[in-house]
């Protein structure tokens, strides 16, 4: 397996200690998870150590700019929304993530983050709710995942498994009844956008019973690919 880096120039320093770089703040509806539906704030960060086949966000890779993690919760207070999520890329490929979410929640919002499951999960505030993507054969990823990270999978949590085909599908059923994640916390199957028919899995879980929840991406179908959106 591959040694996944942070990103360049992510050693903390006196005037850095502080900062994130950021690919764009926005309101939306979450269109995934438990959450679905609601109004929310997305911080999302930039880079990512990974490069799956499906990925739809390849434009927060690089760039971004810099911003204190106090500027970051106030931009998100002004929203005037409660629930935050914050997502990449990989967020947790910039360490001071996890003082971005420590100061998210310590500001009262409900505060979700999305993670490829790549990186370790351990240090991220217990207040947080995980949704942790396992990286299945059609990503092109599925050596990177962190199998220890399961371990510290909460009730809150969530995993999320996005499929590109039947391959796909029966890797997943195998991973999801060789670690019990359904009876961990709520596991998700979702189709990618283009490479299956979301009919298709979902006859395919009815099938087999499974104790998943379907899901496809509410955004998508209300404004496609728009970024920010």
């Amino acid at each position: 397996m591959n040694a996944i880096r942070p990103l360049q120039n992510e050693t903390p320093t006196p005037a850095t200690s502080r900062r994130l770089r950021l690919t764009e703040i926005f309101c939306s509806l979450q269109g995934e998870s438990d959450s679905v539906g609601w109004p929310t704030v997305f911080v999302r960060l930039t880079g990512c150590p990974l490069r799956c086949s499906w990925c739809d966000t390849e434009y927060a890779f690089h760039g971004g700019e810099w911003h204190e993690i106090d500027e970051v919760v106030a931009s998100v207070a002004a929203f005037g929304v409660h629930r935050v999520c914050v997502t990449g890329g990989e967020p947790l490929a910039q360490k001071r993530c996890l003082a971005l979410l420590e100061a998210l929640c310590n500001a009262g919002h409900e505060v979700s983050l999305e993670t490829s499951g790549a990186l370790d999960i351990a240090e991220v505030d217990p207040r947080v709710r995980r949704v942790m993507d396992l990286k299945a054969p059609g990503s092109g990823e599925v050596e990177r995942n962190l199998w220890s990270n399961i371990a510290h999978l909460q009730a809150s949590d969530q995993v999320k498994i996005v499929l590109a085909d039947r391959q796909d599908y029966d890797w997943a059923v195998a991973r999801v009844r060789e670690h019990a994640l359904s009876a961990r916390c709520p596991v998700l199957f979702s189709p990618v956008q283009g490479k299956l028919a979301p009919r298709d899995l979902a006859d395919w879980i009815l099938a087999d019973r499974l104790p998943v929840r379907f899901q496809m991406q509410l955004h998508k179908l209300l404004w496609g690919n728009e970024p920010g959106r």
